[in-house]
């Protein structure tokens, strides 16, 4: 999340450990995968045994080769938008030193030919009058040459001043429109924590480090937040979650980590669906630092857990409510 919202600003698209939007490519129509999620579909094994043989099928997988980048995938909007202003204004720029030299070289020209013109005058004034009658319709022809070439000397200087206000002109309205688009120079990291049985936030500490936040402090507040309880934490494979930090907190507190299947966020489908719940609910709330989105961040958790679920197993009861309803079972 950007460290500070205006209501009228649409909140950027962000999201995924590695901050970036990863867009999946369809398979071929004659290619079958074998997924290890294929094991839910199962439906005489319960949670607990579905879960396990998932974690043990993703680790007897072969390790993936990173995928190449898609450069025909449009970034998102922004960018797109920033990336063709820049593009303008660089060539702009080479337009503007392009003709800068042009004008170098046309200088040079009238220097030159101003310098012949002074050569000629002089000459004239060397000569006696006598030489200067015989040469008469020779120093008309040169004089004549003269009158144009300052004529057309008078009419660069015109072109080059109606060149130079509409290169200014350009030149404004690129670095308005610049200015015009948002920008964010502050990041907050939310990390996301929520119970795929009762659908309960558990909660949503955030990271004033933004995209800098380290392994260690995912890991501490995960540590204080983690239901003692707990048995699986599902995760995506972001760098945070494969540190030895992490490992070191699934030995400490005995979970079994189950990393999703790349490149594949449907199947951490239920936080997934929080954080879009989240980042909508968001867009309508303005903040101006970190303390203003913390508090903000525990007003939405207290509406999103008091309020009617569709998706729980008894549909129209909160997740407080069911969560209750599982104890007394």
């Amino acid at each position: 999340m950007p460290a500070s919202h205006d209501v009228a600003v649409k909140l950027p698209a962000v999201s995924g450990s590695s901050g970036r939007l990863v867009i999946e490519q369809p398979a071929a129509p004659d290619e079958q995968h074998q997924y290890p999620g294929g094991i839910f579909a199962d439906t005489s094994l319960d949670y607990t045994t579905a879960m396990l043989g998932f974690v043990a099928a993703s680790a007897a997988q072969p390790s993936a080769t990173k995928p190449e980048t898609d450069e025909t995938a449009p970034p998102p909007a922004l960018k797109v938008q920033k990336r063709a202003l820049k593009q303008a204004e660089a060539e702009l720029r080479h337009a503007r030193r392009q003709l800068r030299q042009q004008r170098q070289q046309e200088d040079a020209a009238w220097r030159s030919l101003r310098h012949a013109r002074r050569g000629q005058q002089a000459e004239r004034c060397r000569q006696v009058p006598a030489a200067q009658a015989d040469k008469r319709d020779a120093q008309q022809a040169q004089d004549h040459q003269w009158q144009q070439a300052r004529q057309q000397r008078q009419q660069q200087k015109q072109h080059r001043t109606a060149e130079d206000a509409q290169w200014r002109q350009q030149r404004q309205d690129l670095r308005q429109r610049l200015a015009a688009l948002p920008i964010v120079t502050a990041w907050i990291a939310i990390l996301v924590i929520t119970d795929n049985c009762t659908r309960q936030c558990v909660g949503l500490p955030l990271f004033v480090a933004g995209s800098h936040v380290t392994a260690e402090l995912v890991a501490e507040a995960l540590r204080a937040l983690l239901p003692p309880d707990l048995l699986f934490l599902i995760s995506d494979r972001g760098v945070h979650f494969k540190a030895h930090v992490f490992r070191e907190l699934m030995r400490s507190e005995e979970f079994i980590h189950v990393l999703i299947a790349r490149h594949r966020p449907q199947s951490n489908g239920i936080a997934e669906r929080f954080v879009r719940s989240l980042k909508e609910w968001l867009a309508t709330q303005s903040w101006n630092n970190d303390d203003e989105l913390a508090a903000l961040l525990l007003e939405f958790i207290a509406h999103y857990n008091d309020r009617p679920h569709q998706g729980l197993a008894i549909p129209g009861l909160s997740p407080n409510e069911f969560a209750k309803r599982i104890w007394l079972m």
